[in-house]
């Protein structure tokens, strides 16, 4: 294997901005209010057939038409900033030349051949490997991040012979059986989860549970706790921890730099294997190839997903080499997983980020948005706490610093002003998201915060701030 700062030597060409960057003065632009005519026409046609629509559409029902680089235009014309890459998936922006190309090579070459080796599988393959830290082994391809997070239940199950999972308040693993299970469970999804999986709390800086006599986070108090649940509340069979590294829906919450370290420790204490579902982080989108590397720790399982393909439906559920052969014991082929095209728009994006330099050019965006976000929460009362790692970013917003209640209203507001005013990314209630293209200049990038900015500063005053 080799490591991260061997990895970034093979870069070719490094990061060009000219590549990625804009007319200030023709993005964004809005041409007619947002959501224009012909989006709600359209929209309004499409609601009647298409149901379960996501919250930032049913806030924002604008229908876009055509995304390049870092931008989104609407079928009225409208031109925005993309600020979200989606979902947390187009990573490298929209349509980048090279995995569009790679995609293209693969749908008039050969779209499918189940799970049969192909040249290109092989070479993503080899390429994991040579890109991702430790003792990686065995790796499975997927097309959605909740199908990889089954499998790795499974090879959990295989590898430890033992059968409960321990996971996270908030975190969010998928919308499946076992993965439903993960997390916060309602009386559709159940009503209750599957036998087995118990839930615990994990540390958050800005709203912990329990804090040492100076009010800082006790990161030990958590892991003591986890001992004593484990005691009374489960069998004791306990195959595994999963957690995401950095909760993405419950709104980019970051542990604390301690936390993955000893919760490593933790786990091989008591022979749990320790699951990290990097669906949404993994892949560049916190300036390394896994999220979990920022905290210099290995998991014995790991899920990739979202930028992963840029866009193209891939996923993967990759084992230390200790237990590659629990994966043959799981069934764990699918009809999509590992097709050409997936295949050759994984690869790609590898292959971008290596010879585009983009860990590195995530790093500089950070300290970018690390020093424009601090200054915001010195200047707006409603910002409670703000949180970056790489280019994902989370900003809360609450009625009061010293309560910290959180303030839904002004989420919502904030997030519509913005959008109206030509920047698309996500809601989470009092939490606002943002994830844009790690390929992103830092003019642009300014730019973006200039509006999140400024409609935070205009729904202050609308609410007497």
């Amino acid at each position: 294997m080799t490591n991260v700062a061997e990895t970034q030597k093979k870069t070719t060409g490094g990061y060009d901005p000219a590549k990625y960057d804009l007319d200030l003065n023709d993005w964004p632009t809005i041409v007619a209010p947002p959501p224009g005519p012909k989006s709600q026409e359209i929209h309004a046609k499409t609601a009647k057939i298409m149901k379960g629509l996501s919250g930032q559409v049913r806030l924002f029902p604008v229908v876009f038409s055509e995304g390049k680089g870092c931008t989104l235009t609407d079928v009225d014309g409208n031109k925005y900033i993309d600020f979200s890459s989606g979902i947390y998936v187009t990573t490298l922006g929209h349509c980048h030349p090279k995995v569009s190309e790679a995609v293209a090579k693969w749908a008039h070459r050969l779209m499918n051949a189940h799970d049969f080796t192909t040249p290109v599988k092989h070479a993503l393959l080899e390429k994991m490997m040579d890109v991702l830290p430790g003792d990686f082994g065995g790796v499975q391809l997927y097309d959605s991040g909740t199908t990889a997070v089954e499998a790795a239940l499974r090879t959990a199950r295989a590898a430890s012979g033992k059968h409960e999972f321990l996971s996270c308040f908030a975190d969010f693993h998928g919308k499946s059986g076992g993965s439903v299970s993960l997390a916060r469970m309602n009386k559709i999804y159940g009503p209750t989860r599957a036998p087995g999986f118990y839930m615990i709390p994990r540390p958050d800086t800005y709203r912990p549970w329990w804090t040492r006599p100076d009010g800082s986070l006790d990161t030990e108090k958590y892991l003591e706790f986890y001992d004593k649940f484990i005691l009374e509340g489960t069998t004791n069979q306990v195959a595994a921890i999963v957690l995401e590294p950095i909760q993405g829906w419950a709104g980019t919450i970051m542990p604390p730099d301690d936390f993955f370290p000893k919760l490593r420790k933790w786990c091989d204490e008591r022979d749990i294997l320790l699951v990290a579902d990097e669906v949404l982080t993994s892949m560049g989108r916190t300036g390394k190839w896994l999220a979990v590397e920022n905290w210099d720790t290995t998991p014995d399982i790991v899920t990739l997903g979202k930028g992963f393909g840029n866009g193209f439906p891939v996923t993967a559920m990759v084992v230390r080499e200790k237990y590659a052969e629990a994966v043959d014991k799981i069934s764990a082929s699918t009809s999509y997983g590992g097709n050409p095209m997936a295949c050759a728009a994984a690869l790609a994006c590898i292959e971008v980020i290596e010879e585009e330099d983009l860990l590195n050019h995530a790093k500089e965006l950070e300290k970018f948005f690390v020093k424009r976000l601090e200054q915001m929460k010195s200047e707006h009362p409603i910002i409670g706490d703000v949180r970056c790692l790489g280019c994902l970013m989370g900003v809360e917003l609450v009625k009061d610093r010293s309560t910290k209640e959180p303030f839904d209203q002004a989420g919502k507001l904030v997030y519509q002003r913005a959008f109206s005013k030509g920047l698309a990314w996500i809601p989470a209630g009092h939490i606002l998201r943002m994830s844009p293209p790690i390929v992103m200049t830092e003019k642009v990038a300014a730019k973006a915060m200039d509006i999140i900015d400024e409609s935070i500063g205009e729904v202050e005053k609308e609410l007497g701030y």
